[in-house]
């Protein structure tokens, strides 16, 4: 059964300027080999971590406010519209909205389930090759190897969102293909009536902020 989510060229939306607003941010980036998130990992067992670049919620709402307006209006509607239920965004802003960088070729994306409902994702940045987001068909892939054998596959494009319940689901970002390349992508949670955000694992801000 193929992988099913919901796409919307939102381009039309991002104020002026939006481009060197976000080259702006993605350089601020948070760039490290970040370990293993507990309990949504599908890495092999033998991936302590995973290089690669977050900015984070606090920066985005410096840096990119009209983002953080849209997440909790505009794009909010719009994910709304692909669910029967009352949809929300994050109440705690720590992980409502931040950003995923990748520069060069030697960072992916964690290969992971998700813990919320809903998740929006908005590619920054368009890529003809590389930084592809890969979605497992089989449930019970464990790793990016698992994940690659069967595999639904979307092409980054900037102004592009798409949204899509990620629990069930292993996927992660390829690589991309030049040393000089940066894909940059914005990571919405959202909830819903039957998936509240009290539904979101302690352990996960434990370890993200060290703290429930």
């Amino acid at each position: 059964m193929s992988f099913p989510w919901h796409e919307f060229d939102v381009t039309g939306w991002l104020p002026e300027g939006w481009q060197d607003d976000v080259t702006a941010i993605a350089d601020e980036a948070e760039c490290r080999a970040f370990p293993r998130t507990p309990g949504l990992s599908r890495e092999a067992q033998d991936v302590a971590g995973v290089l690669r670049g977050r900015v984070h919620a606090d920066q985005v709402l410096r840096g990119l406010p009209w983002l953080y307006r849209l997440y909790r209006g505009r794009f909010l509607k719009l994910v709304a519209s692909t669910c029967t239920e009352t949809v929300r965004p994050a109440a705690d802003d720590r992980y409502g909205v931040v950003l995923n960088v990748q520069h060069g070729t030697d960072m992916r994306f964690e290969c992971h389930v998700d813990s919320n409902p809903l998740t929006g994702l908005l590619f920054l940045t368009h890529h003809a090759a590389g930084g592809e987001l890969v979605f497992a068909r089989d449930e019970d892939a464990d790793s990016v190897a698992a994940v690659e054998r069967d595999c639904v596959i979307i092409h980054p494009r900037a102004g592009l969102l798409i949204c899509f319940d990620g629990r069930r689901r292993p996927h992660y970002a390829r690589a991309l293909r030049s040393d000089s390349d940066v894909r940059v992508v914005a990571v919405m949670n959202f909830y819903t009536e039957s998936y509240p955000e009290s539904t979101r694992p302690r352990e996960l801000n434990r370890h993200l902020y060290g703290d429930d």
